[in-house]
């Protein structure tokens, strides 16, 4: 396929991202700030995702500066890239109108803030980076570069990883036992496996296991046949 395809991708994504989150971003700006944890820690990994999710690929689209690491684009990884972004921008739209005014590009609380467990929140307590990761694996998939392809991926990766916990810790300072048993009932990027499925589930490994060992014995017998 033409690198042309993985150009267009991108641009899409990156116009996508940034038409869904615009208003957001003004009506955040008139609502007073009740609590502000933005350290260092937090301003760097900001810049350091910006630069994996937005500069790399624009750069990689407009430049020959990461040309040296370009592949073959194929038609299965760029349609599944595809869909994922479609998932993800979705998602991602739904998130911040579930969110509302609540919602802050760092690590702060607003006047007013309430907990939202409704909407795609009410079985997952980021649905927001859970958009953003499909939004990134759908990046490596359509652009076929080894540095800008990964680069959302490993830039908004690092930023989850070192901020989840800290946010998740302001969240329980704010609203405590309330949000405690919202932890219990919802998962982090996915919805939380109910106990009776999960029973199920693990019902089922001594079975799969049963079912491999009659397999193997089953084959070395028909070796042992042919053998002899």
């Amino acid at each position: 396929m033409n690198v042309w395809f993985g150009k267009v991708a991108v641009l899409v994504s990156l116009l996508g991202f940034i038409f869904i989150r615009w208003p957001h971003g003004n009506r955040m700006g008139s609502v007073r700030i009740a609590d502000d944890r933005k350290g260092r820690l937090e301003v760097g990994l900001l810049i350091f995702a910006a630069l994996g999710t937005t500069l790399v690929p624009v750069l990689w689209m407009a430049t020959k500066l990461f040309e040296f690491a370009d592949y073959h684009l194929y038609p299965t990884p760029y349609v599944l890239g595809i869909v994922l972004m479609l998932i993800g921008l979705l998602l991602f739209y739904r998130s911040h109108a579930d969110l509302g005014t609540n919602w802050s590009v760092t690590l702060q609380v607003r006047e007013n803030h309430g907990l939202i467990t409704s909407g795609v929140y009410s079985t997952v307590r980021h649905p927001m980076y859970t958009s953003m990761f499909l939004l990134g694996i759908a990046q490596a998939l359509f652009l076929p570069n080894w540095i800008a392809g990964p680069a959302y991926l490993v830039s908004f990766g690092t930023l989850y990883v070192l901020r989840v916990r800290t946010e998740e810790q302001m969240m329980l300072d704010q609203f405590g036992t309330e949000y405690e048993q919202y932890m219990q009932r919802s998962g982090r990027l996915a919805p939380r496996l109910r106990s009776k499925v999960r029973w199920q589930c693990r019902s089922l490994v001594p079975l799969c296991l049963r079912v491999r060992r009659v397999f193997v014995l089953t084959q070395r017998h028909e070796t042992l046949r042919t053998d002899e």
